[in-house]
């Protein structure tokens, strides 16, 4: 009796390759800094972190830097499974570059299923910093966002109770006066505002501040009408982080971001982050202690809420060219 056949596995050819990057590269990042590379030889496709992007005032262990690399590593597994691919990712492989964060292996063995819904919804993804109404997220929406988190290995939490939400936005007012009151983090933030390149965010993208007494961003006012507060009367936070605060936790958490962004866009919700409270130690490790209660330490905090209902989609943030990032 001969033995059952082993389905021949077929690795990506450079030309999907390509494609899978190109999609791979609309994930969010700090200040749409990009700060990732991507090296494809001998079926192998390596991601790097692209350390002349990291921002070395507001970020200097590069938590942000690797949550960015995090979350486009998840969109590339995200685009193969929609184009019929498969991956076996390694994280933190062994070796002398330490900026590689990644290797990942796209095959394909058997009949696939291409699912287009999924590749709009890639495309469709936004960072809309516009104030959310007052409708809140109903619990179990917020829950089934959580759970989405845990095949990363993440802890999730959502910040519904109104003693913990209270105590959360003073400490994000806090993070804010740091930030307003040391020039350097301001000027390296500047620096990626108001951009006309293929990285940073355009300042038609930042909602303008007609009451600054009212609204407070980590953003100087830009373009675009709108007001918004930290935290608005309709906004929930979703909290990812881990056991350690490390690249290991990172990179993970920025995978479950993604899941869990791209999972709210399917269901018309709008996600911003705030990474500028975790980006002030002080802060970051009180949020752990007093809001979350100690269960796990904060990686980064997503606010969750809906847009105003007939608000026009707004435009991608610019991207750099595939020829800048992958390297074949």
């Amino acid at each position: 009796m001969s033995s059952p056949a082993v389905p021949r596995t077929e690795p990506a050819p450079t030309t999907d390759v390509e494609r899978l990057v190109s999609l791979a590269c609309l994930a969010p990042s700090v200040h749409n800094t990009q700060p990732w590379r991507w090296r494809y030889a001998d079926g192998l496709l390596t991601l790097s972190a692209d350390l002349a992007r990291r921002l070395p005032v507001e970020d200097p262990r590069g938590r942000d830097l690797t949550l960015s690399c995090g979350a486009a590593l998840h969109h590339l597994q995200f685009a193969a499974r929609a184009l019929g691919w498969a991956t076996a990712v390694e994280r933190l492989p062994p070796g002398p570059d330490e900026t590689v964060l990644a290797r990942v292996r796209v095959h394909r063995a058997g009949r696939t299923v291409v699912v287009p819904e999924d590749l709009e919804l890639l495309r469709t993804r936004r960072t809309d910093r516009r104030r959310f109404t007052a409708w809140p997220v109903p619990g179990h929406r917020l829950d089934d966002l959580c759970r989405l988190a845990a095949p990363w290995g993440v802890a999730a939490a959502a910040v519904i109770d109104d003693g913990a939400r209270f105590r959360l936005e003073l400490l994000a007012n806090q993070a804010l006066t740091a930030l307003e009151l040391d020039a350097r983090r301001q000027a390296e933030q500047d620096h990626w505002v108001g951009r006309t390149g293929a990285d940073g965010i355009p300042a038609a993208l930042l909602p303008d501040e007609p009451d600054p007494l009212q609204a407070r961003s980590r953003f100087r006012p830009g373009l675009l009408e709108d007001t918004r507060m930290v935290l608005h009367g309709g906004d929930r936070v979703i909290a990812l982080g881990g056991v350690e605060d490390d690249v290991a936790g990172w990179l993970r958490s920025g995978e479950a971001m993604s899941a869990l962004w791209l999972e709210a866009t399917r269901e018309g919700l709008s996600v911003v982050p705030m990474s500028q409270p975790t980006e002030v130690e002080e802060t970051r490790r009180e949020i752990g202690r007093s809001v979350l209660g100690g269960a796990f330490e904060p990686h980064v905090l997503l606010r969750v809420g809906w847009q105003a209902i007939g608000r026009g989609g707004l435009p991608r943030t610019p991207r750099r060219a595939l020829a800048d990032v992958l390297e074949v």
